[in-house]
């Protein structure tokens, strides 16, 4: 599998071409002769590692960045795309990873948003987001407010953007990241209703088996060079991640049990209310022993954040105790519980993670600022924050020229390598773990799920919450799955597939 093999020629037209695409930054090559032929209904999926040169292509190709070299082609005709705008007027599509939605507006309103000259915003808009809805299978209600949506409609809602400004070409990146497994079946399905009507799929994601599942071609990128265009049915998972990162694919399987009869931390009873008196959280209790993952389990929205959130201090007035071996943080601020032993992995790297703009050193410090290394005479030591910074790239495997480059330039695998390496090297008692390894490729993956094992094995406390149910399975002892934000289950990993909690996610175990 390390020779590249063309793509078999089928009969399809080509909707997008490719040729010689190259991108450069100050000490980067990010795209370097990148050849990719779309079909016209077809699903391409393109794969590679974290800063392997996917984003940066697909930025490309939807206008948001010119390239060096080579040539853009959409349906035969050659194209400079200068904008978004561009992209659109020629078909292109684009739905973010992160969505990019107002949540305090309706469906409609999200929708026309920058579109309006289109349909207007009234009744004509709204018929044809209905007819779009209806003819794709989207199920989406034009005036729903969009905080009522679960993620999966949101990702419709996106689709749904895309189709009314009237795409042909559709990008999707990372489209299953935050999905539960009959969620991605809902999808999928409404993908393949899209290449049916003669749509082009661009698919981007580190699922390996979910590519190959819904694929119909897959273009491997290896440090910014197409490797191989390659069929679903030719290669297994195991075989795309040696071309991605000429290894075999991780498990995440942890080894024999560490849990000690030590409680780290204690949560009982803890509620949480809204402004407005509406119950977010309902007598959450757990306890998280010595060298123990806890799993927390559930479909985005169910509490999760504000379980998170409050543990962490960042939200307030909820009743309930929180203790950490022994101590009492319920009323303790933010700093004073990382002082007392709580590292954090948040789920927004950069919302809650990062200074984009500011540099890695800097970064490193985020958090910590009041405790040695990065502190000397109550002032920040940059000389040590610096050196401590080029220890962690050692050590967490960063791929980066050095500490004083800007956060924004590290790949996404590489910014979550830093964030976990700063929160291990404070010694935490308790390490919140929230989708660790979101959006991560397989190499990057395998190393957060490795120091995820390594703070088992001190005898760290570690809560882990993932939206990949493999990787719950995987890496808990135990697992609880969180509804309407209410622990409603336990589950042994070791007893349970991703269908049955999949099903407590969502209620239907309860319901059968």
């Amino acid at each position: 599998m390390s020779t590249p093999a063309p793509a078999r020629a089928g009969t399809a037209e080509i909707a997008v071409r490719l040729r010689g695409i190259g991108k450069r930054f100050p000490g980067v090559i990010a795209n370097d002769d990148i050849n990719i032929d779309v079909r016209r209904g077809t699903i391409h999926a393109i794969v590679g590692e974290n800063g392997a040169g996917k984003s940066t292509l697909m930025k490309i190709l939807y206008g948001v960045q010119p390239p060096d070299s080579g040539t853009i082609e959409i349906n035969g005709e050659q194209v400079a795309l200068s904008s978004p705008a561009d992209a659109i007027k020629h078909g292109v599509g684009m739905v973010f990873q992160h969505f990019m939605l107002a949540d305090n507006l309706t469906v409609l309103e999200n929708v026309v948003l920058g579109a309006e000259k289109l349909h207007g915003i009234g009744g004509a808009a709204r018929d044809e987001i209905r007819r779009l809805s209806d003819a794709y299978g989207l199920d989406i209600e034009p005036d729903e407010l969009v905080e009522d949506l679960g993620v999966g409609q949101r990702q419709r809602v996106e689709i749904l953007k895309v189709l009314y400004r009237g795409a042909r070409v559709i990008i999707l990146d990372e489209p299953t990241a935050v999905l539960v497994p009959q969620e991605v079946d809902e999808l999928f399905g409404n993908l393949r209703g899209l290449k049916s009507e003669g749509f082009s799929i661009i698919f981007i994601s580190h699922k390996l088996d979910e590519v190959l599942a819904v694929a119909d071609e897959i273009t491997v990128i290896r440090r910014g060079t197409t490797v191989s265009t390659v069929q679903p049915t030719d290669v297994t998972s195991r075989q795309l991640a040696e071309l991605m990162v000429g290894s075999e694919l991780p498990s995440p399987s942890t080894e024999a049990s560490t849990v000690t009869d030590e409680v780290l931390i204690s949560v009982q009873d803890l509620t949480l209310t809204n402004a407005d008196g509406r119950r977010l959280l309902t007598d959450i209790s757990f306890d998280i022993h010595r060298g123990e993952v806890l799993g927390i389990a559930g479909v985005e929205g169910n509490g999760q954040e504000e379980l998170v959130e409050s543990l962490m201090g960042m939200r307030h007035g909820a009743r309930g105790t929180i203790r950490l071996r022994g101590d009492d943080l319920t009323s303790m601020s933010t700093r004073d519980r990382r002082q007392a032993g709580v590292g954090y992995i948040p789920a927004d790297r950069h919302r809650h993670g990062l200074l984009l703009e500011s540099p890695l050193w800097e970064n490193r410090v985020l958090g910590h600022q009041f405790r040695a290394p990065s502190v000397k005479h109550g002032m920040i030591d940059k000389t040590a924050a610096r050196a401590d910074t080029e220890r962690i790239i050692t050590e967490y495997d960063v791929r980066t020229p050095g500490p004083d480059v800007l956060a924004a330039s590290l790949s996404g695998g590489n910014q979550q390598k830093l964030i976990v390496g700063r929160e291990m090297s404070s010694e935490p008692i308790l390490l919140i773990a929230s989708h660790p390894t979101r959006g991560v490729d397989v190499g990057a993956q395998a190393a957060i799920w490795d120091h995820i094992k390594r703070a088992r094995r001190e005898g760290l406390a570690v809560l882990l919450i993932s939206a990949d149910l493999e990787e719950l399975i995987g890496l808990s002892d135990r697992i609880e799955v969180i509804l309407r934000g209410r622990l409603v289950g336990t589950f042994d990993p070791g007893a349970v597939t991703p269908e049955q909690l999949g099903s407590a996610m969502t209620g239907a175990e309860a319901q059968a």
